[in-house]
């Protein structure tokens, strides 16, 4: 077996635990907040378990909410929360499936450019015989991921 295919198919069995996680939506108000109001603690006693000030937690919070708080400070806070920051990434459909994806765009994109020239010279390929050959190319470039596959 291809060992690039054998790494994705082990990475996608280790993910399929995450899916789960698909599901479940940021509270309005973020993580920090929504955390910190289920302990019943104020911003004041996070900053002080922070060693910051409370202005700190307030702006902090907002940077939660507009995306632009590091992967640092949420290691901190959730620290200080008595919380583990989980960061990583969950696959919409499988690695698999989106190679297989991205595999049929560039043949189905190559095939007609190449469909355009033999059109031109008279020698266009069926529909069953296009249909082959874009299988047969996605199936190669599946098997091979060549380095351009993500080109646009």
């Amino acid at each position: 077996m291809n060992k690039k295919k054998l790494i994705r198919e082990q990475l996608d069995a280790s993910l399929l635990r995450f899916n789960p996680l698909l599901e479940i939506t940021v509270p309005s108000k973020g993580w920090i907040r929504a955390i910190r109001d289920a302990l019943g603690m104020t911003a004041r006693q996070l900053s002080e378990r922070l060693g910051v000030t409370q202005q700190s937690v307030a702006r902090i919070e907002k940077e939660e909410m507009a995306g632009s708080v590091t992967i640092k400070t949420m290691r901190r806070i959730a620290d200080s929360l008595d919380c583990i920051f989980v960061y990583g990434f969950v696959p919409r459909t499988s690695l698999e499936d989106t190679i297989g994806h991205q595999a049929k765009e560039v043949a189905s994109r190559h095939l007609l450019k190449a469909s355009q020239t033999m059109s031109l010279e008279n020698q266009a390929l069926s529909r069953e015989e296009n249909e082959k050959a874009i299988s047969d190319m996605v199936n190669e470039l599946i098997r091979t991921v060549p380095s351009n596959l993500w080109n646009k």
